[in-house]
């Protein structure tokens, strides 16, 4: 109902400003008129093009990180150090100190959840040899599952590096594991706090600046991971991205006056390192809808609503002019995709002056 009504909106404008009347009156099938009715030939034209023709949606979203998760004490005692809101913590970097003793961050999906010493095998174990290869502290190691002679060697070696008592095991109390680099939301603890084995300490997102937005649950089927999308930013500039996950619980948009269903959708950027501003800051983002190719096309003003119902153009050839019915397809861009009678591109069509 909401479509036809913009539709009427816009074919009576354009008829008022083109053709001075309220209803454009077709003639036959032959296209002929007797030479007292002979239309006045609009003053401004524009030509019917070919081409490609691609809706959008815009929608509001909010620029920050995703991947929130918290990082937790592994064992009792008294914080010593934490880092500041907003601090990147990349692989080998210090997360936090309980009683002085320093908890790094290594890259890997499995929690380190134990103590890996000689003869252990799983994908901890497999975790922490990809590290010590990638820290340069794996000479002659291979990325299996198995915690051999040269991890122990491996593990004392970084441990060395730190200032760390050469165990040649290491476990929960010196390491953590996440997926990529982390950056620091906030603190769940202070210094100087008494923690007990499990108590948040941090809170964490990922390093990378995504966008996050309510799509109306009528529109999710339009959209899936992977379509390009254009984000405009704070500061006015534009930056790419892709949708990476779109939500599948339904809410309600308490923001919306008709409390629309909606879901939440996550987008990446192609170049985030390229992208700045504050975070939770507003932006806009504009999703690419259906596509039609190679379609007949003109401006959404050029369009006339027809007696009886139906929309039509004025063609302007040789100096004369004629309304012809058209059908009406997509709208994109100010466009509007038309078909029908004997249009083809080129020809040229009235708007308003």
């Amino acid at each position: 109902m909401k479509h036809k009504k913009f539709l009427l909106t816009l074919g009576a404008t354009a008829l008022v400003t083109v053709g001075g009347a309220a209803v454009v009156t077709m003639p036959g099938d032959s296209g002929s008129r007797p030479a007292a009715e002979r239309l006045a030939v609009p003053t401004a034209t524009v030509g019917v093009t070919k081409g490609d023709l691609v809706t959008s949606d815009k929608a509001k979203g909010t620029l920050g990180f995703s991947a929130e998760r918290k990082i937790t004490a592994e064992g009792q005692g008294v914080v010593t150090w934490l880092p500041g809101g907003g601090r990147t913590i990349e692989r080998d970097g210090r997360l936090y100190e309980i009683d002085g003793s320093p908890v790094f961050l290594m890259y890997g999906q499995t929690p380190a959840y134990r103590v890996m010493e000689r003869g252990d095998e799983g994908d901890d174990v497999r975790q922490l040899k990809a590290n010590l290869i990638a820290l340069g502290f794996g000479s002659g190691l291979a990325a299996d599952d198995e915690f051999t002679k040269g991890t122990v060697r491996g593990v004392k070696a970084w441990q060395k590096s730190h200032g760390l008592k050469q165990t040649g095991k290491i476990g929960p109390d010196s390491i953590a594991f996440a997926p990529a680099a982390v950056r620091v939301q906030n603190a769940e603890a202070s210094v100087g706090a008494r923690v007990a084995p499990g108590a948040p300490v941090l809170s964490t997102t990922s390093s990378e600046r995504v966008v996050q937005f309510d799509l109306e649950v009528a529109k999710a089927g339009k959209y899936t991971s992977g379509d390009a999308v254009k984000v405009e930013l704070p500061d006015g500039s534009t930056a790419k991205g892709r949708i990476s996950s779109i939500g599948r619980t339904a809410r309600t948009d308490e923001q919306s006056s008709d409390k629309e269903p909606v879901i939440k959708v996550t987008v990446e950027f192609d170049e985030p390192d390229k992208v700045a501003g504050v975070d939770k800051a507003p932006v806009t983002v504009f999703l690419t809808g259906e596509r039609r190719e190679d379609v007949l096309s003109v401006p959404v003003e050029a369009l006339l609503a027809v007696d009886g119902g139906g929309f039509g153009v004025r063609v302007v050839e040789g100096g004369t002019a004629r309304d012809v019915r058209v059908k009406l397809g997509i709208f994109a861009d100010g466009r509007v995709e038309v078909s029908g009678g004997d249009l083809r591109a080129g020809m040229k069509v009235g708007v308003p002056a």
